[in-house]
């Protein structure tokens, strides 16, 4: 379709195959719940596993016998805990990253004009991701500093409930410092991680559809473009993954008791940063790559069922 908009001037919200408009953002917010809350979700007994293994690896050594220790102490319902936190947490999370991504992005393409646009493509990709991800983790700070409360807390320590859990940390924010004390970490954790996810993921595509598949994207099956966003998803997460390991270790060590009321940086300097960067960091790259590669199928697969064509391009 023309990339004018109807004034007749060069407008990115008319670039794809159907015009940028609310219902079009909508859409993909919903696509963003979707995409999060559901992977992020599914793979709950992975996250607490990883999570246990950065703050305890004395007791957690690796990923299977973690997930083993776990059932073997608190049975088939261990492996499970933040279900509740992890689904509405991330569903709000990935409403905002997605959905926020689309609106940034056609906004910095506007403001910079096409040629510039087409010039610095990564930049606008970086900046309009990390511009949404300040918003989601505002949105998903008070359910993760809840997750992670529930999953590294001694059985029998803490509400494993969603709503008595968020009881118990609004009762003892003095010193959880719920409901934004993570956010500065999150951030630091989150930011990197949502621009190496979109920049790597919109670059990989890009790559596929100019070397591998360089036939007009729209001539191809939806399968076939759908396997090319899994495959760029999944190379994505595992850039993500090493790129934001260290923060999320941190954001896991802030929910030990044994580190109430220690600073960011205190934590850091005594753990170190080759544990901070390295400890669970292979469970992690196995979720997060899934997770990537997921998230973006199904992101996609609900735009298409949409109508709104697949994400990237030449």
């Amino acid at each position: 379709m023309s990339h004018l908009a109807p004034t007749g001037k060069w407008d990115a919200r008319y670039i794809g195959p159907v015009p940028h408009d609310a219902a079009y953002y909508s859409k993909c917010m919903l696509g963003g719940v979707l995409a999060c809350g559901t992977t992020h979700a599914a793979l709950t007994p992975l996250d607490v596993a990883k999570c246990n293994m950065q703050v305890d690896p004395a007791k957690y050594k690796g990923l299977t016998s973690g997930l083993a220790t776990l059932i073997r102490e608190e049975g088939q319902t261990g492996i499970w805990k933040g279900f509740g936190p992890t689904l509405v947490g991330y569903s709000l999370q990935g409403m905002f990253k997605y959905g926020l991504y689309e609106i940034f992005k056609d906004q910095y393409m506007n403001l910079a004009g096409e040629e510039l646009s087409n010039k610095y493509k990564p930049a606008i990709w970086l900046v309009g991701s990390a511009s949404a991800e300040v918003f989601a983790d505002i949105a998903l700070c008070p359910l993760e500093m809840t997750k992670v409360k529930i999953q590294t807390s001694p059985s029998g320590t803490f509400p494993t409930a969603f709503g008595a859990a968020l009881a118990e940390m609004s009762k003892t924010k003095a010193e959880t410092r719920y409901p934004f004390g993570s956010l500065v970490p999150l951030w630091s954790r989150q930011i990197p991680y949502t621009m190496a996810k979109f920049c790597f993921y919109e670059k990989i595509v890009q790559l596929f559809y100019t070397h591998v598949f360089p036939e007009p994207k729209e001539t191809y099956a939806k399968t076939t473009q759908l396997g090319i966003t899994f495959a760029s998803g999944y190379l994505a997460g595992v850039v993500c993954a090493v790129v934001s390991h260290p923060a999320d270790t941190v954001v896991s060590l802030m929910g030990k008791p044994a580190n109430k009321g220690k600073s960011i940086g205190a934590i850091a300097s005594e753990t170190g940063i080759v544990t901070l960067a390295t400890k669970g960091l292979g469970t992690r790259v196995l979720m997060i790559g899934t997770l990537t590669g997921f998230q973006w199928w199904i992101y996609d697969s609900f735009k298409a069922s949409m109508g709104l064509g697949t994400t990237g391009g030449k």
